[in-house]
């Protein structure tokens, strides 16, 4: 097959994602909560091998050296980006982990498998990056020889190749796996051209790095590959934006009209809701620290969107089949539907009653001029208004 078959469904896709894993003895995990445990320096799941990382660094894990999942993710990381064609705060991760068993070779031939063989994707539209090298760690040649193996033109990179999750810890090599969206034959690298587009990434978690930046060997390799299904839906659809995806059919449906003046503003809407509902239903709830901030920047942001279009509107006007299928999507309990649609509007009516004692309260003579820190100090702890509210509520004010 080398035509991909752009009507397979999310569902199809991440089915087939699982069952072919299965079928080369991996065990399915189910997805794993948004919220870390207390003794986890992250608030949220932010990838796939993020439950997994004391497995990859040796421990046994109960289910065996070879695992699969879709984990559901949230990342706050590129929050001011949301509302263009790519980023989303929630999403999906396909993920599949060899703990000290195959090697990258290995994974990366399975790789081009499922992407050219089930999902239709035709070889010549592929293109890989390895790790070239730097002073510490030689190219991984082992990469390049597997892409050379099967085909596929290879590009050489650095530190866009090296996976690391953080300054110290677990680290090794990777190889990214990108596929042409442009119209035409593909031209250039995925260093050179934004039409090629990333969809996997084949970390060989090889090193220990330490306080002083050496490297020592783990114990054992390990392989984690991570691939955001929503990119990859998008890509096996022959969408531009991730928002044209049937992943968000439902949303472009029944979302009402007046929620979002222009395409920016309703991916927004669309997004923030989406996650809210998907924090909300793994047991979030808005509050001013850690990850009850989150949940409340997020239905925040969605209602100064919401009144700054139309002043009456309100959440009790979200249809609830995107309750229930975002739900669905991100494998909450469905049971939560409800909750989720009372916790959202018990927000919007404390945000409310905040924006209207903040109008109040900035009317006064002393908040006339320009405001100092001491002032915003003053407003925060006094009136529990936080800083961006105040700028919001000065922009609102005659004259400014």
């Amino acid at each position: 097959m080398n035509t991909m078959n752009t009507e397979r469904t999310t569902e199809q896709i991440a089915g087939t994602f699982l069952r072919f894993f299965r079928d080369r003895g991996h065990h399915v995990l189910p997805s794993s909560p948004l919220v870390r445990p207390h003794d986890d320096p992250v608030l949220f799941t932010t990838s796939g091998m993020h439950p997994l990382t004391p497995y990859l660094t040796g421990r046994p894990h109960p289910e065996g050296a070879r695992l699969a999942d879709v984990q559901r993710c949230l990342r706050t990381t590129d929050l001011d980006e949301v509302g263009d064609l790519t980023h989303l705060t929630a999403f999906q991760m396909l993920g599949s982990w060899s703990l000290g068993d195959y090697g990258s070779p290995q994974s990366l031939t399975w790789g081009y498998e499922l992407l050219t063989g089930e999902y239709g994707i035709a070889p010549e539209r592929l293109h890989a990056t390895v790790f070239g090298g730097d002073g510490q760690v030689g190219p991984d040649t082992a990469a390049l020889e597997t892409w050379r193996e099967l085909g596929v033109p290879v590009e050489r990179t650095a530190a866009d190749n090296w996976w690391s999750n953080g300054p110290t810890g677990p680290c090794g090599p990777d190889s990214e796996i990108f596929v042409w969206t442009g119209d035409g034959d593909p031209t250039g690298t995925p260093g050179t051209d934004p039409r090629w587009v990333e969809v996997w990434n084949h970390v060989h978690m090889r090193y220990r790095r330490h306080e002083d930046g050496s490297l020592t060997d783990l114990p054992r390799g390990s392989v984690d590959t991570g691939m955001g299904l929503e990119r990859l839906v998008t890509v096996l659809q022959g969408e531009r934006s991730v928002y044209d995806s049937d992943v968000f059919a439902l949303w472009r449906r029944l979302l009402p009209r007046e929620w979002g003046r222009d395409d920016v503003s309703r991916r927004i809407v669309t997004d923030h809701l989406r996650s809210s509902i998907a924090l909300i239903g793994d047991g979030v709830r808005p509050a001013a620290t850690a990850h009850g901030y989150v949940l409340r920047r997020l239905v925040r942001r969605v209602l100064t969107l919401l009144w700054r279009d139309e002043p009456g509107a309100t959440l009790a006007g979200l249809p609830r089949p995107l309750v229930d299928e975002t739900l669905h999507r991100f494998a909450l309990p469905p049971e939560r539907g409800p909750l989720a649609r009372e916790v959202l509007l018990a927000e919007e009516r404390k945000f409310a009653a905040l924006l209207e004692r903040g109008r109040r309260v900035l009317s006064q003579r002393r908040f006339a001029g320009p405001l100092g820190e001491e002032d915003l100090a003053y407003l925060h702890d006094t009136h529990g208004l936080p800083r961006d509210l105040v700028t919001a509520l000065r922009a609102e004010q005659p004259g400014r």
